[in-house]
């Protein structure tokens, strides 16, 4: 008795779920895994969509195909970002009590594009249109990692000028910590800005895998210690990849 096709649906739609931002690439073992379903109906899926173009095969694995791609950009374009944004933004003040942000870079330095303040009477002052420093700062440290040729740029004008006591305004290691942000996939910065506050910051990317921009919580260092900010990664990061994901976006090959 053939399948019913909506119950084919949703078995394509669990298979499809199972790749992500964190993992673009599954083994035949690892669909099966996720989605448990019998090997049988998992081969005879997954073959039919790569048939169809929907799942790319890379030797022993998989990877969602070019097809999709191509259906998702008129629905990711017909979207404004802001329209992305507003609700991740809430989501994760939601999530993490803290405030949430939106930086870009802009004309040499970062500036804000969207907030969802906490609700908390104690906390750091941000609004849209705020512009600060690239080299200060988590949202800072994101942009510079994954900006395209803006670490060289800031260091070429000179002198780094200090905030407080805690912002870093060697070259070398501004370098380092840019390279130690790319490497881990976020930045934590603790007193750089102002003395007694603390951000954490992950990149969004668009559709070609170049900077959009860092999403970011901050908050009184009082209530986001170096401990608390590092707790707070995952959400981050998973409402950064959110993010990315909402608007069709990609993260950039390593290498």
């Amino acid at each position: 008795m053939a399948e019913q096709p909506l119950l084919v649906l949703a078995k394509i739609a669990s298979i499809l779920d199972v790749f992500t931002l964190a993992h673009p690439l599954r083994t035949m073992g690892e669909i099966r895994a996720a989605t448990g379903m019998p090997a049988s109906t998992t081969h005879r899926l997954v073959s039919n969509l790569v048939d169809h173009g929907f799942l790319e095969r890379v030797g022993e694995r998989y990877r969602i195909g070019v097809r999709m791609a191509y259906w998702a950009g008129p629905a990711t374009h017909a979207r404004e970002f802001s329209e992305v944004l507003a609700p991740q933004l809430q989501a994760l003040r939601d999530e993490t009590g803290e405030t949430a942000c939106f930086f870009r870079e802009e004309q040499g330095s970062r500036v804000c594009t969207g907030v969802a303040e906490t609700r908390h009477g104690l906390k750091q002052e941000m609004y849209v249109g705020r512009i600060q420093p690239l080299h200060v700062g988590s949202s800072g440290r994101v942009i510079l990692a994954w900006g395209e040729g803006l670490l060289d740029e800031v260091v070429a004008q000179g002198e780094l000028p200090a905030l407080t006591g805690a912002t870093i305004t060697d070259p070398d290691i501004l370098r380092r910590e840019v390279e130690r942000t790319r490497a881990r996939g976020y930045a934590i910065t603790v007193g750089e800005r102002l003395e007694s506050a603390s951000g954490l910051a992950a990149p969004v990317f668009d559709q070609h895998g170049a900077l959009v921009g860092a999403l970011a919580v901050m908050g009184p260092t009082l209530r986001m210690p170096l401990e608390a900010c590092e707790q707070m990664v995952d959400p981050v990061v998973r409402a950064a990849d959110a993010l990315t994901a909402a608007f069709g976006g990609r993260k950039p090959a390593e290498g």
